[in-house]
């Protein structure tokens, strides 16, 4: 297919979800204005749905069943893949690309497994691969990391990246509810799937972490190189004691820098649940609303904030690497390509620097807290604060601690479960968002 000012950009949709369906609504209603920005007249050529009896906003003959013969056809010039999963969207993704056809894809659990195998399709092929749609929905954080932020040096991106997650953490912080009545009510407003599971155990937001961490530090990052917790164990009391910290508590994706004692440096990529201070912009970040905080060398703290899901909102950033796509078709050139040349090590949790906030159930007598601080002692973990709590039966001691290896930390856990005086380790979540 060769590139000139004169043809027609053809576009193929698959999937027509919420997100392909208001894909496919603004290629149709916008048609003058993304001709005007491309610089040639953009047609949809066909749409893949799984059910073509089902009915939908859109002419019956440009449906079709069969995806893989969409994506071959000779007037397809962009694939717009909004199918999710592995398969068959990454079969389908490579043949685009393979044959010369640039791809814009909202997939983010494909590109945090398979971005190598298809970047590489790209470059060989000189197409485009554009995924702004896969991280954080409409929120413009891909790109400025790819090209905004080409010339600087990224320490660190740290967001809150699932939107049902956050709903959950906010609900229980406002009303009080526990965990589960707070994840039915999502359910039941929609904000929460009927398998919650990729949300609410962070897998989905551990994808997006990848994908991160891949960009920023010009390595690739595998959802599987990513340290993943969830927030089911989070429980109500947990965002009570944090508001005694003047602190909240929030699922963060963090992707960071980390450099070692020897000069060396490595990656840092996890999600989990953590206390952040009241302080911290993301903080502010309720609802399901998502936001992502950049610290780069020279730009120094870049906050990117806004509606991290939904028909509309992602369509948006579908369409914003569509018309980058098409503009590419028409006037020759190619978007940024992979960057990988850094190729640093993934740094295990065990020794990436972190703090703890730890809540026990402890006996009501002399010389607890004593002992208790004496196991964290040992393994050189500093203790920064520490709330006691009731008497008798219900005595309770919250620990705080300076910043050491992960290492360290789960090991003073670990021997406090082992100790005589404390009943029960009630909660382990890390703090976030400060210097010390």
């Amino acid at each position: 297919m060769t590139d000139n000012p004169d043809r027609t950009i053809g576009v193929a949709v698959l999937g027509m979800g919420n997100v392909g369906a208001e894909v496919v609504r603004i290629l149709d209603e916008s048609a003058g204005d993304l001709q005007s920005r491309v610089g040639a007249p953009v047609e949809l050529r066909g749409v893949a749905v799984r059910d073509l009896a089902k009915p939908r906003k859109v002419a019956q003959e440009l449906l079709t069943d069969d995806p893989a013969a969409l994506v071959a056809r000779d007037d397809v010039d962009i694939v717009v893949e909004l199918m999710g999963g592995i398969d068959p969207a990454r079969g389908l993704i490579r043949n685009a690309l393979e044959n010369g056809k640039s791809v814009v894809t909202a997939n983010k659990a494909l590109l945090a497994e398979y971005t190598g195998e298809l970047a590489t399709a790209a470059a060989t092929r000189k197409v485009d691969l554009y995924f702004e749609a896969a991280v954080a929905g409409a929120i413009p954080v891909v790109r400025p990391l790819m090209q905004s932020l080409a010339g600087d040096t990224v320490e660190r991106v740290a967001g809150i990246v699932n939107g049902t997650t956050n709903f959950i953490l906010s609900a229980m912080d406002e009303t009080g509810a526990d965990y589960d009545d707070t994840l039915a009510e999502a359910g039941r407003l929609g904000y929460a799937e009927a398998d919650p599971t990729a949300d609410v155990e962070g897998y989905d937001a551990a994808a997006k972490a990848a994908i991160l961490a891949s960009i920023a530090f010009h390595t690739r990052v595998t959802a599987a190189d990513v340290h993943r917790e969830g927030i089911s164990s989070v429980t109500s009391a947990d965002l009570v004691a944090a508001k005694k910290f003047d602190c909240t508590v929030k699922l963060l994706s963090i992707c960071e820098r980390v450099h070692g004692t020897d000069g060396r440096q490595s990656i840092s990529a996890r999600v989990y649940p953590a206390l952040i201070p009241l302080s911290h912009p993301l903080a502010t970040v309720n609802g399901a609303f998502n936001a992502v905080v950049v610290e780069a060398e020279n730009a120094g703290r870049l906050m990117f904030y806004g509606q991290g899901a939904g028909g509309s909102p992602t369509a948006s950033a579908v369409l914003g690497d569509m018309v980058m796509a098409a503009r590419n078709k028409v006037h020759g050139g190619r978007g940024p390509l992979e960057s990988t040349y850094a190729s640093l090590p993934i740094a295990p949790i065990d020794d990436v620097p972190t703090r703890y906030y730890i809540s026990m159930k402890v006996a009501d007598k002399p010389g607890v807290l004593a002992q208790v601080a004496g196991e964290f002692t040992k393994r050189s973990v500093s203790i920064a604060a520490v709330r006691q709590e009731g008497a008798g039966d219900d005595a309770r001691l919250i620990l705080v601690t300076h910043r050491a290896p992960d290492r360290a930390q789960s090991e003073c856990v670990a021997a406090l479960e082992d100790m005589d005086s404390v009943i029960k380790v009630s909660s382990v979540l890390r703090l976030e968002g400060t210097d010390d």
